[in-house]
Order: structure tokens, then C-alpha cells, then sequence
């Protein structure tokens, strides 16, 4: 689904059988085709397509609280370790500050927490060495590889930091669909595209 949170509208919507990278692409270009100017896209961070929205040379914005989740997945909400309570809680400034701050801010953290970043655990199981806190270090890398879609949104007055208003409108729609129980799957996606489009 492509929504303009300005006119609080679908713009787009496809039923396909799984999610891919090229699906983004062919939905710009349907809408580019439709006659809509696409200023600007703010996505959820799904792997491969924030770099190919950018190669069409759209400004490209990491969703703040979809970054939030992925630090929260990898920390837990309630980290035990200093260092994963710290990048935890510098990832939940993302909306209240800017990037060179925020930048500054995670190379600091890393800085402080390098060796204990590159400790290494023997896996007896595995019979190999691996880092002891991986699922910190991949937090890390989550902030280190979207930190240059992070503050698209300072750039462009009318872009937001988050896709809230498309995930919102899901709330709605499954709402509605659950109520008509039992639907068959054709018509469940007749009632789907009835609702985008209203």
C-alpha cells in the first residue's frame, strides 16, 4: 500500500503473493505513470529497500519507530547490560534530536563499548568462536547502516518521520474485515480493496 499522509489517502495498493524489493520499485513507477509526484517515501526498513527507493532518486526515510523496534528486538525492552540499556535509550531520542548529534551520540557509545562489542564466546556446539553479544552488536549495525535515512525528514517540511499513518489505517482495516467472519479469500480481498480505496 502507498499512502500520502498529507491527503490521508491510499494511493496504491497490490495484492501479491510475498513481499519483494521490486514490488516498491513497480508501485513508484505505476503511480509516477498515474500522474502523482512522489516527493518523498518513508518506509519500515525491510532489507534491499531503502537503497533501491533512493537509486530512483527519491528522498528515502527510515520509519523512527520501526528503528525503535528493531533496537527493542535486539536489546529486549528492559536490557539488563549497561551498554544495550544505553543504545536502547539513544535509539529512543530519534525523534527529539538531529544527525549530527544523534550521529556523534552512536559513535560515542561504540567507542565506549568497542571491546566489550568484540568479545568472543566459544560455541561448544558449533565448535567455532562467536561474538558473545551479537544481538547487541546487530542493534548497532541496525542504527550504523539506516543512520543516512534517519533525518530524511529534516530536509522535507512535508515528509514524516514515520509510516504511523499507513500502520494506523491497517488497525482500521482489519477491524472492519473481522467483522464480516468466514469471507472467503477472494472476497476478503474485494472488501480489502473496497476499504483502501475510501
Amino acid at each position: 500500500v502507498f499512502r500520502s499522509p498529507t491527503l490521508r489517502k491510499n494511493l496504491g495498493w497490490w495484492t501479491i503473493e510475498k513481499e519483494e524489493v521490486d514490488d516498491y520499485e513497480l508501485g513508484v513507477a505505476e503511480l509516477r505513470l498515474a500522474g502523482f509526484e512522489i516527493t518523498g517515501v518513508t518506509v519500515d526498513g525491510r532489507p534491499g529497500v531503502l537503497k533501491r527507493l533512493e537509486s530512483l532518486g527519491l528522498p528515502v526515510q527510515m520509519c523512527h519507530f520501526h528503528q525503535i523496534q528493531i533496537v527493542t528486538r535486539y536489546t529486549t525492552r528492559y536490557p539488563r547490560l549497561p551498554a544495550a540499556r544505553e543504545l536502547l535509550n539513544l535509539a529512543r531520542l530519534l525523534p527529539k534530536t538531529d544527525e549530527a548529534s544523534f550521529g556523534y551520540w552512536l559513535e560515542e557509545w561504540h567507542k565506549k563499548w568497542q571491546d566489550f562489542l568484540d568479545e568472543k564466546t566459544w560455541d561448544e556446539l558449533k565448535k567455532r568462536w562467536r561474538y558473545t553479544h551479537e544481538r547487541l552488536r546487530k542493534a548497532y549495525r541496525s542504527l550504523l547502516r539506516h543512520l543516512p535515512y534517519l533525518f530524511t525528514y529534516h530536509h522535507h517540511s512535508d515528509m514524516p518521520n514515520t509510516t504511523n499513518s499507513l500502520d494506523g489505517s491497517f488497525g482500521h482495516l482489519r477491524d472492519k474485515i473481522g467483522v464480516h467472519r468466514g469471507l472467503r479469500w477472494h472476497r476478503k480481498m474485494k472488501l480489502a480493496g473496497g476499504l483502501l480505496g475510501s
